[in-house]
């Protein structure tokens, strides 16, 4: 499993339910990984997307609590074990963690992959993810930039690796 995110130097992600910069080039990386596969969301980021809507030519997962959700185009689970019985059926390399905050915490030491878009400054923001260069298990195993953006946004895309990813197995 794997995940994306767009951090600034802060690990933040997020203000007010929105990305803290829109980067058409991050945008279209975004895209490039993640069409054909797996996408897991919570359910308030996937209201965040164009109409509320799952993504096109993606395997669209939203994680809710609120039992009456559904969603058309979306396998909807409700707990962390339903969603870990749903994964089983895809390969591991195919799912990408897409957000939120939340999802990001829960999953990430699941993932053996990280792919990031490090914005080089520092934004108003209140949700974040845990910061893994302080972490034992992940390591930088590819960076690629700095990109200039405009005025002084700059961003590099980072690849983490974990070493010792968790194994979900799904309470019977």
């Amino acid at each position: 499993m794997n995940f994306i995110v767009a951090i600034d130097e802060n690990w933040n992600i997020g203000y007010k339910g929105g990305l803290l910069e829109r980067i058409p080039a991050d945008m279209k990386q975004f895209r490039d990984k993640t069409t054909g596969k797996v996408i897991i969301v919570g359910r308030k980021t996937l209201e965040s997307f164009p109409g509320g809507r799952p993504l096109p030519n993606r395997t669209n997962i939203v994680l809710t609590r609120q039992e009456s959700f559904t969603c058309e185009g979306a396998i909807v689970c409700h707990t962390y074990d339903e969603l870990f019985r749903e994964l089983e059926k895809y390969n591991d390399d195919d799912i990408f963690i897409a957000g939120g905050g939340e999802v990001y915490r829960v999953l990430i030491p699941y993932c053996s992959m990280g792919y990031i878009t490090k914005i080089h400054k520092v934004y108003q923001a209140d949700t974040c993810i845990p910061n893994l260069n302080k972490s034992g298990n992940w390591e930088v195993i590819s960076k690629d930039g700095p990109y200039h953006y405009r005025d002084d946004i700059y961003y590099s895309y980072m690849m983490y690796k974990n070493n010792t990813p968790k194994k979900f197995k799904p309470q019977e």
